[in-house]
């Protein structure tokens, strides 16, 4: 017999009581420094650490709700397109990664298309979700972001396109690295009808998805310390076969090789993006100065 199993310790919780359970999601442990925040606290700061200030993933819903004006926008549906016409297998059916996606996330592909106002003037956003196989740009992306454009032309607002992707999705082979210089079309749709096309850079922006639309804004904003680039940090080492720079392919790096015009924290994003409309699509109207 066990003395302090069996007769301390009943002894003790007799007298103090047992825990309560815990929440699970109480607590949320930040992914750079392991600092741990208090979930409510963390949710108000927009998924920003407040011991170190990383950025951390955040939910397409509650980004869309913070930019547009009293968080009030609307959802443009995206056309369907063909799936798996390839008939892809890995160690799963393609058509089965799909349906485990949106049963995970509740949409039907990894971009969101919204149109409402910001600081008033008229915008399209189109907003990558990463937890949707990674936000990685198929036909429906594709698809996705020229709807995107075509809406902003037609309502004649301006065009955000807001990229967390890993690039290309290899599931759809060929199909999806089409979607490429299919989106630089779209894109030069909005340009041709002289309205503002800016890139707000996240964390990851890599692959396919650098190496197309999301490297052609009029202006691009990023947040701090995003991963942006084509290939991986490890496979270009290894190809070059040299060290690379400290901070390589970070926001910081490209900001100061001319790559990123801006870095802004998100609690001041929304008033950037905002002044920023505000000079382009009414260059009239008194505007604070950027700082």
């Amino acid at each position: 017999m066990n003395w302090l199993t069996n007769f301390i310790r009943p002894r003790i919780n007799s007298i103090v009581g047992t825990p309560k359970d815990v929440p699970e999601n109480l607590w949320v442990k930040c992914t750079a420094c392991e600092g741990m925040l208090f979930h409510t606290e963390y949710a108000e700061n927009k998924n920003v650490c407040s011991h170190c200030g990383h950025h951390m993933k955040w939910d397409v819903d509650d980004r869309l709700a913070f930019y547009f004006d009293e968080g009030r926008y609307e959802e443009i549906k995206v056309p369907k397109v063909s799936e798996d016409p390839l008939k892809f297998k890995d160690k799963k059916y393609y058509s089965a990664r799909l349906k485990e996606a949106r049963s995970k996330t509740g949409r039907q592909d990894a971009i969101v298309v919204a149109l409402g106002e910001i600081d008033g003037e008229k915008t399209v956003i189109a907003a990558f979700d990463f937890s949707f196989m990674g936000g990685s740009m198929g036909a429906a992306v594709g698809e996705g972001l020229v709807t995107a454009a075509k809406t902003a032309v037609k309502e004649n607002a301006a065009f955000i396109a807001i990229p967390s992707s890993g690039g290309a999705r290899m599931q759809e082979g060929m199909i999806s690295l089409m979607q490429m210089p299919r989106s630089i079309v779209a894109v030069e749709m909005v340009k041709e009808a002289k309205l503002p096309y800016i890139v707000l850079l996240t964390n990851p922006t890599t692959g396919g998805v650098s190496a197309s639309f999301a490297m052609v804004g009029d202006i691009h904003i990023a947040e701090p310390g995003a991963m942006i680039g084509f290939a991986g940090a490890r496979v270009i080492k290894e190809t070059v076969r040299e060290d690379l720079p400290e901070g390589f392919q970070t926001a910081e790096y490209l900001l100061q090789h001319g790559m990123v015009d801006m870095i802004v924290p998100r609690s001041e994003q929304k008033q950037t993006l905002g002044r920023i409309l505000k000079l382009l699509m009414s260059p009239n109207s008194s505007v604070p100065a950027l700082t």
